[in-house]
């Protein structure tokens, strides 16, 4: 009798994770990506969730594969969170916890990453390191000769620091990844490499680091390759459509006739259906849609073949963008083609490499035809003349690539198969007998083909604000020695149209003439008709620019006759060198060298220019308090790399967890009548919808509060705010209440309420202020009206204006609420304050704090944006999981992280400012508007801090005057130097300006304006410092110096004398920043094994804090011995901070946490080391010799307390002034307005450090994000107010190739601060106010 058990289905997919074997089966998920996979279904946890569009590189892995005719295996980093788990079949993957581990051994990427200290919240560290495993296990698949140096590979420094050039780090400022990543390089200066914990300067050697060998990355499990061997026999006798029986949801068609078969079906439903080869476009355009099936192209051979001829190459429409280039640069090498190198040169422009790795070219021009996306490759293969094959239901065409733009969005019943590129060389250019001039002398014809884009960052991982290719073919009129073009492709793309356009218009006009001045400034007239972006698309006006300027680059040098004839030119983007990176193809003798210098080119990569030049760190190591003073490496850095590393979303959802999504508003100001889900999502299981009905009797509607007052959870029955809360979608899966949530009906209504108010101009107008508590106001400083008797020169009512940025931590806010016995609830949240978590959670549900107990281990980076603004989020999980009795976990997506959660604060400066002659000040006033957004935050605290830091030049008398102005969009929040980066920024505008009027050098009012000991206490008369501790004036002076600042100022000037298009500027910017330390708990306690465990009030964010709190721990007891005979640094951990434990926890904000926490551990060590003396005392004079164990043995014999607590007030040393100075260099393109950082010297007055590799990351970071806000982040808004630059793809932060090419930072030691927590300083926000100069003097 036949078994009636039912049978599983047949496998899916198989393939290998981390060597181990994983089957899908018909039933999963069809649109579960690998990162969904690997964090619900394995126990790893090293790929993160950063953004979900393959834009930061957070959950970059390792992806193998196998071809077994070859007996070989393939390597390439790949973004998790794009990649469809069921589209692996047979496939090996590898996450960061694949290359080691901290208990069977750490990996040498792993080790150098935390011996570089590149890692300070460590949330982007995994995949910083899977990029750099997938470019060495890359390279060595490609090596060929002999093996590198042992401990090295086969990467070049330039290859390794390109290896991360698509992941983002919020913390580091780049430097010191690119360290590590270069320490594997075979061609690097070891002692180039800059502070790390194998070695001391002046004594570097591969011996000294972790050592690597080849091999160690990526080995394909052999039963995975069994299997392969074993299916390829059985494909030989069948062909399998469907990958799981005939219900399956993902479908592999083995060609074009079984695909066209598959959609004619009946079970085919085509609005259910997905067809996919990459999936990257699920990154571009984020989906609220559950497909039933999808349709997997890529075992179609027709969509994978390449194949050459005469006339070019043609490739499958199904090969990935990194093939792609490969091919290309393989057919090129021979030198003959135009094209062939520049198209990949620029296509290594686009996305990132871990995305490239999987985005087909097909796919790429699909997006650019049907969707409007603004693609790169469209432009460029439309330059040069590309054609493509496409399937429709009556057969196969052949169409120009202009031709298909122009067609109707394609739907799944057309099908892209190949792209044709063309050869483009003289002999295959059409032309009638050649060129001929006035005498009828024929000319040979010359070649030029050019592609340009102009993008936030100059390499890739951002969409190009216009890009453009251009192909000439000109020839040479001997008798008037002009020359003239015979044939013209004009290109245009990404600057607001449809698609990418040919610039038929001037073509038209510019062939068959000869190129002069007045021809070439009428094409540009030309132009600029042309190129109109569509309404609504930002910055409309530069795009057009951009046009005409690369246009203008482009035949410009044909103007000046600086070209010559030539059989074929392939111009590289960088003068020095003219062959695309290839060694055996040498630079054409051809081309003129003027050509090359002016064509130079915006795209060209494959080269090997290095994106940091130079780096030095200078520390002075102190050794008063060891191991307080050295520079440790940050604890957990190993842990972290690994992936071992445990944040909210790492700890494994409890039995029964649900998952939450907010519903937000999207209107400024409306009634909220109802919130409904969409009735056509019946599939995604969601199981609640929580609202403000849903907060228990006796709670309240309470989303955060502070010092200043509540703000609501929900806006509801009223939204303030387009992004306010209205609800939370609680369903089965974080994908699903994601969906849900997204598409949920909110129905408004506006009847009855005033329009809103949604800029500062308007809450003038209307009057819309927050009320400032007067003893957060600074004093006035002087008599306003007399100084500006006193002035020569005068300036009335000038204005600055600065927007917001957002905080762009790699976690986005995250939560976890399980509920427990008795009415209590256990939160996870990351936070920078679990204690006013713990606060507000209890109010808004109407419980004791006692109840709800909050733990924060550590924070996935916060920059101020984890305080408040993390207590809506722990609010909302906690009262979802306490409704529904089950455990809730919400885990924002980065788009409504960014539109939720707000960032730093707009403003609004108008100024008068009176001035002598000689650039003395002598008086300023100061009308300050700060946009709060809906409530207060800490926006009160805000013009305290502007204040202060405005206040770091002598203005002679000094008034102000600041207003809070309330609007309708989201709450602004203290952000990194909240108030401070601003203050610095417009003291340094109205230097400028000061400047600018008396037509003098600013740096010579710079001088003339900076504080003496005497002026500096009147304006910080709370911050006493005598002439030793005001550090200023020296740390200028060695700037200057050490800078070579007037040597390199001459040199500038000589260079913008001799440079027409490019210019360079110079500045320098002094600091003073007001540090102001709060209250902070520390505990100690020494366990049975005299093992240490430390807690703080403070939180890990990246910043180091328990390194510093472990030195400290480490030092405080082992003063028991005053030869320091007891080294007690690795006894030592600090754990993770509890507010059932640690009481008073406080808010870790302001840069002071460190300090405080460590003089509260200091404070609590001494008490330990009071109770522990006297016996330690005795056991000596008995034994002679005592050792820590023996001690603490004794210790719990006796029934010595070993746990000790301590509440550090700072008291009125608590607050103190801080300086550094830095001077930047920056260049310009005047045609294209791209910017560069050349050089930026760095000095900051640490004190005595704590920890100098720390307080040095911390410098550097500071700098890079400064860098980020004053020149690429646009945190923009529509006209309702809500938050449009919601994602990677509209929001960029720095990136490794953004920062300084030399970036040189200085930690100064200023020596014995008796009022300091052993010496020390605070540093962490002081550096973002330092890049004012480089960007108004570039």
């Amino acid at each position: 009798m036949a078994s009636s058990t039912p049978q599983p289905p047949p496998s899916a997919a198989v393939f290998a994770v981390n060597g181990q074997r994983f089957e899908l089966r018909g039933g999963d998920d069809p649109g579960a990506t690998l990162l969904d996979f690997i964090r619900t279904r394995t126990r790893f946890t090293g790929p993160k969730l950063g953004c979900g569009e393959g834009g930061c590189g957070a959950c970059v892995v390792l992806l193998s594969t196998y071809d077994a005719a070859a007996d070989q295996v393939s390597h390439a980093a790949v973004s998790s969170c794009l990649t469809l788990v069921h589209g692996l079949h047979h496939c090996a993957v590898t996450t960061t916890e694949g290359l080691g581990n901290s208990r069977d051994g750490l990996h040498a990427v792993h080790a150098r990453f935390a011996g570089f200290h590149a890692s300070q919240c460590g949330f982007c560290t995994p995949g910083m390191c899977m990029s750099l495993a997938a470019a060495l296990a890359g390279a060595e698949g490609k090596g060929s000769g002999p093996p590198p140096r042992e401990g090295f590979s086969r990467l070049t420094s330039a290859d390794a620091e390109r290896a991360v050039v698509g992941n983002l780090c919020r913390c580091t400022g780049y430097r010191p990844i690119a360290d590590a990543c270069k320490s594997f390089a075979a061609d690097v200066d070891l002692e180039d490499l800059g502070l790390n914990s194998f070695w001391k300067k002046g004594d570097a050697h591969v011996d000294k680091l972790p050592p690597y060998k080849e091999g160690s990355i990526g080995a394909f499990p052999e039963f995975l390759k069994a299997e392969i061997r074993a299916s390829l026999r059985i494909d030989k006798c069948m062909s399998a459509t469907v990958m799981a029986g005939s219900e399956s949801s993902w479908h592999r068609p083995r060609s074009v006739e079984e695909y066209y078969r598959l959609i004619a079906s009946d079970s085919f439903d085509g609005s259910g259906t997905k067809v996919v080869a990459g999936n990257t476009s699920s990154g571009v355009y984020r989906e609220a849609e559950v497909y039933d099936r999808y349709i997997d192209l890529r075992d179609i051979p027709e969509l994978n073949s390449v194949s050459k001829d005469s006339e070019g190459v043609q490739i499958g429409a199904a090969t990935s963008i990194s093939r792609v280039i490969e091919i290309l640069r393989r057919e090129g090498d021979d030198c003959k083609d135009v094209i062939f190198g520049k198209i990949a040169d620029h296509m290594e422009k686009v996305s990132s490499h871990y995305v490239r790795n999987t985005a087909t070219l097909g796919g790429n021009l699909v997006m650019a035809q049907r969707d409007e996306f603004p693609s790169d490759i469209a432009t460029i293969l439309l330059a040069a003349g590309s054609s493509v094959c496409i399937q429709v239901s009556s057969g196969k065409l052949n169409v120009t690539l202009d031709e298909f733009l122009e067609m109707p969005p394609c739907n799944y019943k057309t099908l892209l198969l190949s792209i044709s590129v063309p050869h483009c060389t003289p002999d295959n250019v059409s032309s009638s007998a050649g060129a001929v001039n006035m005498t009828g002398d024929k000319t040979e014809s010359s070649l030029l083909f050019e592609t340009y884009r102009a993008a936030p960052r100059p390499l890739g991982n951002a969409v190009a604000y216009l890009n453009c290719a251009f192909f000439a073919q000109i020839s040479s009129d001997e008798s008037s020695g002009s020359l003239i073009l015979e044939k013209l492709n004009l290109a245009f793309g990404a600057f607001g149209t449809r698609h990418a356009i040919r610039g038929r218009d001037v073509e038209k006009y510019l062939v068959g003439k000869p190129i002069s001045a007045s021809v070439l400034l009428e094409a540009c007239t030309v132009l600029k008709k042309s190129i109109v972006p569509k309404e609504g698309t930002t910055h409309s006006a530069y795009r057009s620019s951009l046009a005409v300027a690369f246009l203008f680059t482009f035949l410009y040098p044909m103007t000046k006759r600086n070209v010559k004839p030539a059989r074929s030119a392939r111009l590289n983007g960088h003068a020095a060198s003219d062959t695309n990176g290839n060694p055996n193809c040498p630079p054409s003798a051809d081309i003129d060298l003027s050509l090359k210098e002016t064509n130079s080119v915006k795209s060209g990569l494959h080269n090997n220019d290095h994106i940091l030049e130079s780096c030095k760190q200078i520390v002075e190591i102190s050794k008063d308090y060891l191991p307080v003073g050295i520079p440790a490496k940050k604890v957990g850095a190993e842990l972290q790399a690994s992936g071992e590393a445990v944040y909210v979303d790492d700890i494994p959802s409890p039995e029964g967890c649900l998952y939450g999504a907010f519903v937000y508003s999207t209107k400024p100001l409306a009634h909220v009548n109802s919130i409904e889900l969409d009735p056509s999502l019946e599939q995604l299981k969601t199981v609640a919808v929580i609202t403000v009905k849903d907060i228990p009797k006796g709670g309240g509607n309470f989303g955060a509060n502070t010092i200043f007052g509540p703000e609501p959870l929900f806006g509801d029955p009223l939204t303030q705010c387009a992004g306010e809360p209205l609800g939370i979608v609680v369903a089965e899966t974080r994908n699903f209440a994601n969906i849900a949530a997204k598409r949920a009906v909110v129905n408004y209504s506006t009847e009855t309420l005033d329009s809103p108010v949604l800029s500062i101009e308007e809450a003038v107008r209307r009057c819309s202020y927050f009320e400032t508590p007067p003893f957060l106001l600074p004093q006035n400083v002087g008599d306003f009206s007399k100084g500006m008797e006193e002035a020569d020169q005068k300036i009335y009512s000038a204005e600055v204006k600065l927007n917001s940025q957002y905080y762009f931590y790699m976690e986005t806010q995250t939560a976890l609420a399980i509920p427990d016995e008795d009415n209590c609830m256990v939160v996870y949240s990351s936070s920078q304050c679990p204690e006013a978590a713990q606060n507000n959670i209890a109010t808004c549900l109407g419980l004791p704090c006692h109840n709800v107990r909050v733990i924060t281990r550590r924070v996935g980076g916060g920059f101020g944006g984890k305080a408040v603004r993390s207590l809506p989020v722990a609010a909302a999980c906690a009262l979802a999981a306490f409704k529904l009795r089950r455990p809730v976990r919400m885990y924002l997506d980065r788009k409504t992280d960014m539109i939720m959660t707000g960032g730093r604060h707009p403003m609004k400066i108008c100024y008068s400012i009176g001035f002598k002659s000689d650039g003395k000040v002598t008086g300023l006033h100061v009308d300050l508007f700060i946009n709060a957004g809906m409530t207060m935050d800490i926006s009160p605290i805000i013009p305290h801090n502007f204040i202060e830091a405005l206040k770091k030049y002598n203005w002679g008398a000094f008034s102000y005057d600041a207003k809070i102005c309330k609007t309708n969009i989201s709450t602004r929040s203290a952000m990194r130097g909240p108030g401070e980066v601003q203050g610095s920024y417009v003291a340094e505008a109205i230097i400028e300006h000061v400047a600018s009027v008396l037509s003098t050098d600013a740096n010579l009012v710079r001088q003339r304006n900076i504080h003496t000991v005497e002026s500096l206490a009147l304006f910080h008369s709370e911050c006493l410092e005598n002439a030793l501790g005001y550090t200023l004036p020296s740390i200028c002076n060695q700037l200057t110096a050490s800078a070579n600042y007037q040597y390199r100022s001459e040199i500038i000037q000589t260079f913008n004398k001799t440079s027409q298009w490019k210019k360079r500027g110079l500045s320098f910017v002094p600091i003073v920043h007001k540090v102001l330390s709060r209250p902070t708990p520390g505990k100690v306690s020494i366990l049975n094994d005299g093992s240490i465990v430390v807690e703080v009030g403070g939180i890990e964010l990246g910043q180091g804090l328990w390194t510093k709190v472990k030195q400290m721990a480490a030092f405080g007891l082992g003063q028991l011995w005053a030869d320091r005979s007891q080294d007690l640094l690795e006894r030592v951990r600090v754990i993770q901070a509890d507010t059932l434990s640690v009481v008073q926890g406080g808010w870790t904000t302001g840069s002071t946490t460190s300090e405080c926490s460590c003089e509260a551990v200091r404070l609590a060590c001494n008490i330990m080391v009071d109770r522990l003396k006297s016996l330690k005392e005795q056991l000596q004079e008995k034994h002679g010799k005592v050792s820590w164990d023996g001690l603490i043995s004794q210790a719990k014999m006796v029934g010595v307390d070993l746990s000790a607590r301590e509440y550090y007030i700072p008291g009125a040393s608590g607050s103190y002034l801080n300086y550094g100075a830095a001077a930047s260099e920056a260049e310009i393109d005047l045609l294209t307005g791209a910017t560069t950082v050349l050089r930026s010297d760095l000095i900051y007055d640490c004190g005595q450090s704590l920890n100098p590799a720390v307080d040095m990351g911390q410098v550097e970071g500071a700098f890079v994000q400064g860098i980020g806000y004053f020149m690429s982040e646009e945190y923009v808004t529509n006209t309702d107010g809500l938050v449009v630059s919601d994602g990677t793809w509209t929001y960029k932060i720095p990136t490794v190739d953004t920062i300084p090419k030399q970036f040189n930072v200085e930690l100064r030691n200023s020596g014995f601060h008796k009022k300091r927590v052993l010496s020390s300083k605070g540093i962490r926000f002081l550096p973002c106010c330092d890049i004012y100069g480089h960007i108004t003097n570039g």
